[in-house]
């Protein structure tokens, strides 16, 4: 399988002198559903940001299917996000007064898609997690577990290979939680490559391969059996 992902020493200090990434390294391929682990402040948001540019790393080298963020320009940048990048955070990141199906919308107002097509393909991915009876309900009225799964709808509007999933449990019970990660699970199997960053062992099991940070450096790299 081709890399999607090589990190070669990566690291982040911000500009208080804190050193939040300590030359990281490591490979993703194609179709991994791969959990980045640790406790609170040991790096693995930071991380999350640089692989999904949403920040550059200070030094090291990050390439995405062989580009850096330094070869791509502001508008190919733009594209990788909002195409071959998905994200699924904590806290939702919805409208609270748009409907389900408004919210799924979103990514593909930044996007080259046909508007005749937006509903068909927004109902599709709505479909995908099971909330196709919420479509025109405001996001507001929705539990959080319906809240994240509009947020992987949305996600998943553009079909992206790689989906970014930042503690997507984490204000869920454990209902909701198990639901969400069989959403993640499903996509995975679908050939999607999912990373799930997380503090919890039990939420990391979840994936294929788990790469544990503490103080801001890559402890260790295990494949389960």
């Amino acid at each position: 399988m081709s890399a999607v992902i090589e990190a070669v020493h990566l690291t982040k200090t911000f500009a208080d002198g804190t050193r939040a990434l300590r030359g990281a390294s490591f490979t993703i391929t194609e179709g991994e559903f791969v959990a980045i682990m640790g406790p609170s402040g040991s790096g693995k948001s930071t991380l999350l940001h640089i692989l999904g540019f949403l920040d550059p790393q200070t030094s090291g080298t990050y390439h995405f299917r062989g580009h850096t963020l330094e070869d791509m320009s502001k508008t190919k940048l733009a594209r990788v996000r909002n195409e071959d990048l998905g994200f699924v955070f904590q806290s939702f990141n919805l409208l609270p007064r748009a409907s389900v199906l408004e919210n799924v919308y979103l990514p593909l107002y930044y996007s080259q898609v046909p508007k005749k097509v937006w509903r068909a393909r927004a109902e599709k991915a709505i479909e995908a997690v099971g909330l196709s009876h919420r479509l025109q309900h405001e996001a507001f009225t929705l539990s959080g577990g319906e809240k994240q799964r509009v947020a992987i709808a949305r996600a998943l509007i553009n079909n992206p290979n790689l989906i970014f999933a930042d503690e997507p449990t984490g204000n869920l019970d454990t209902v909701a939680g198990t639901a969400v990660l069989a959403i993640l699970k499903k996509l995975h199997k679908e050939g999607h490559t999912v990373i799930l960053i997380t503090h919890d062992q039990s939420i990391a099991d979840h994936a294929k391969r788990t790469l544990f940070m503490r103080d801001g450096q890559l402890e260790r790299d295990t494949v389960s059996a």
